[in-house]
């Protein structure tokens, strides 16, 4: 595979091929490109990078031209369907939306290895990342960054006892960005404080050589601390010890992101916390990038309140800095990551910087008074943290003494810190002191060889060069297990791909999966399992309720159930209705020149809309009045008698009504009214009509018996198009 074409499905199977031959086209980590100003259609930006060849804007990026800006961060999404040949699918997708950090989520089980995983069988949870998986997702990240063009940045984690491993794994396959955070070890995995440490010294090293993106641990704390807005000092210490430990290493500082993560949430006064954590962060560490993320520690199951929180996050943002920024699924707190949930993420992320371009040119953080008081509060706390820390002898006395992660705002404790032992742990007393004649002939090594001084220069040579700089040593190992690989699942949908069968999806190809939404008039409980039944009289199989939400008690509760539904399409034997051909603007001035069309148009019923219908009509709009028509426009809550009446009395050829309100399916008696109405008044044969609305289909329209319907994104075109072409059929003078 070449290239990817835009209108056809990326071919996972020819991705697959010849993968023991492929190479990495580039190493390191690519930031976005910077512009600014930057005037599009018209309009400036100041904080936008390079724009993409091919991309999906926003939905109502249609009111100004298309246009489709890139805000000037790297943007992230986070993958985890546990199938990679899936993954790749999802990457496309975010691709084309503008995410260019691809940072896919292994299991955790992987830190507990003890070694590379090779040809191993993924159904253990998460994605571990053997080097299949990499390479595949890489390959395909090459032909998409080809089809957007923009460099695509893919990510995974450097960790767990395995982690220099994983690093060579990295280094060679052209993995451009990592977690590496010994800390993250420590506290959270339960490693060897001392083999945490060591290991990370080496990892470190590798991903300087590769020139990849090292992002932090930090973030773990607060989302795992029982009060997250309360370990703010501790969190600028991990930052700070993770920092200096890169740097000792050799990491340049362009290349150390902190993830930084706020760490409050609503109902709670979050800004009063975060800003003033986000400002002292940046403060603190002027010389490194920041990756700012959401926390997930708040998410519950209402996708809404999550990206309400997401969008306030991206305001810290705006506010202050972010080189990356991160998204996190709406989805999270589901633990449902499905695709268009991916996509959701990224768009709300470039949604929300977009609209607060130029932000910081408008308005300035308040310095002085509450603000400054709590940066300059939160620093001194962290500096006091750091020299107690050193007092008792060091980080690995302190966590011995339970410093870290606790619900205390510091200097206060309440035993609730993590402890871990300096003798104790996974991998303890695996630590082994070199020989002074030891020597390991690869380069990029970390910490004492005895080099032979002739291959001082040319450390790898004794072995004719090491992986790093012969890639044609790596050895490719497919997968092992017999029943789970990828080639096994492939074969369960290889019908739906070659036959041409659809089945709904949202995480894994052809799963089934669907997703309804239902009011239950009932409390919670008799709510929850009512939309169970419910879902399987729909034939949903395995229903399992993802949200409920009371709307009040007594009254009723919102569910949502997902299920699997066990059906497919055949798109061979798929009746489409046939697609609409829109005249050229010139044929149509040209028809309505040499024959004038008069129509009146209102909103009918009770209903006050009007920007829909003035937008089809007006000129300065792009309406078909700027073709030529002749517009007779009657306003709102116009009876059907009046606008009938009116189009009799200027001799009208066509007759437009927008209706909006659907309530008690308004919209359908009145498209059926207007009919009945032009009937009983003999003039049907000799009028158009046309009905409008978001809820209205062409289909609808016409099973209304009027002659066309339009619904969302309708422009003038359209309806004139339409006019002139239904004038020519019927012969209409």
């Amino acid at each position: 595979m070449d290239k990817l074409v835009k209108h056809e499905k990326l071919n996972v199977e020819e991705i697959l091929q010849g993968l023991e031959n492929y190479r990495p086209r580039r190493k390191g980590w690519t930031w976005r490109k910077p512009v600014s100003p930057q005037v599009i259609n018209g309009l400036t930006f100041k904080q936008t990078s390079q724009g993409l060849t091919q991309s999906i804007p926003l939905p109502s990026a249609k009111y100004f031209g298309h246009i489709d800006p890139q805000p000037d961060c790297v943007i992230t999404t986070e993958i985890a369907s546990g199938r990679f040949e899936d993954d790749i699918r999802r990457m496309r997708m975010a691709a084309w939306h503008g995410a260019d950090h691809i940072m896919v989520i292994r299991t955790a089980g992987q830190s507990h290895y003890d070694g590379l995983i090779e040809g191993t069988p993924e159904g253990i949870g998460g994605v571990p990342i053997t080097r299949k998986q990499v390479r595949a997702s890489r390959k395909a990240l090459d032909l998409i960054e080809d089809e957007v063009g923009r460099p695509i940045n893919f990510h995974s984690y450097v960790s767990g006892v395995a982690g220099p491993e994983i690093a060579v794994l990295f280094a060679e396959e052209g993995v451009n960005g990592a977690h590496q955070d010994p800390q993250y070890n420590v506290l959270y995995r339960n490693v060897n404080m001392h083999r945490s440490f060591v290991d990370a010294a080496v990892a470190k090293t590798l991903m300087a050589y590769a020139g990849m993106a090292q992002i932090d641990g930090a973030h773990n704390a607060n989302a795992t601390a029982r009060e997250g807005w309360k370990v703010m000092p501790e969190l600028l210490v991990q930052h700070g010890i993770n920092s200096a430990y890169s740097r000792l290493v050799g990491m340049k500082p362009e290349n150390i992101c902190l993830s930084t993560v706020p760490p409050s949430a609503a109902p709670v006064p979050a800004l009063t916390f975060d800003l003033p954590y986000a400002v002292a962060l940046r403060e603190l560490f002027r010389e490194y990038r920041m990756r700012a993320q959401m926390n997930t520690k708040y998410i519950e199951s209402d996708t809404r309140e999550a990206t309400v929180s997401h969008t306030l996050n991206l305001l810290i943002s705006r506010l202050t800095s972010a080189d990356i920024q991160s998204t996190i699924t709406p989805d999270e707190g589901r633990n449902v990551p499905w695709h268009y949930y991916n996509i959701n993420a990224v768009s709300t992320a470039k949604q929300a910087l977009l609209a607060m371009d130029g932000l910081s040119d408008m308005v300035e953080i308040k310095r002085d008074g509450v603000l400054g008081t709590r940066v300059r509060e939160l620093k001194e706390r962290a500096v006091l943290f750091m020299e107690e820390m050193l007092a008792v002898g060091g980080y690995f006395k302190a966590v011995e003494a339970g410093f870290f992660v606790d619900s205390g705002y510091y200097p206060e404790r309440n035993g609730d810190g993590i402890v871990r032992k300096s003798h104790g742990g996974i991998g303890v007393d695996t630590i082994v002191e070199r020989d002074a004649d030891y020597f390991a002939p690869v380069c990029h090594h970390y910490g004492y060889n005895n080099i032979p001084p002739q291959f001082a220069s040319n450390v790898c040579g004794p072995v004719g060069g090491c992986s790093l700089c012969d890639p044609a040593k790596i050895a490719y190992i497919d997968e092992l297990d017999a029943v789970d690989n990828v080639a096994t699942r492939m074969a369960a949908t290889r019908d739906q791909r070659e036959l041409g069968l659809i089945k709904p999806e949202v995480e894994w190809a052809g799963d089934g999966v669907v997703a309804v939404q239902m009011f239950i008039p009932a409390e919670p409980r008799t709510a929850h399992f009512s939309a169970l039944e419910l879902a399987k009289q729909m034939n949903l199989r395995d229903p399992q309720v993802i949200h409920k939400q009371v709307m009040q008690h007594a009254e009723g509760t919102y569910v949502e159930v997902k299920g699997i539904l066990d059906a497919t399409i055949d798109i061979n034997t798929l009746k489409l209705p046939p697609e609409e051909v829109v005249l050229s603007a010139d044929e149509v001035r040209k028809d309505l020149h040499a024959q004038p069309l008069r129509i009146v148009a209102a909103t009918v019923g009770n209903d006050e809309h009007s920007v829909g219908l003035r937008e089809v009509i007006d000129i300065k709009h792009g309406g078909i009045e700027g073709y030529g028509v002749e517009c007779h426009y009657l306003g709102t809550s116009v009876s059907l008698e009046k606008i009938v009446d009116a189009a009799i009395e200027l001799d009208a050829r066509a007759i437009l009504i927008s209706t909006i309100i659907t309530h008690a399916d308004i919209h359908r008696i009145n498209m059926r009214r207007l009919h009945d109405l032009c009937v009983e008044k003999g003039v049907r044969s000799r009028l158009i009509l046309i009905g409008g609305g978001t809820q209205v289909t062409h289909e609808l329209a016409v099973e209304c018996n009027l002659d066309a319907g339009f619904g969302r994104g309708t422009k003038g075109i359209h309806v004139a198009s339409f006019m002139v072409k239904n004038r020519r059929e019927r012969n209409l003078i």
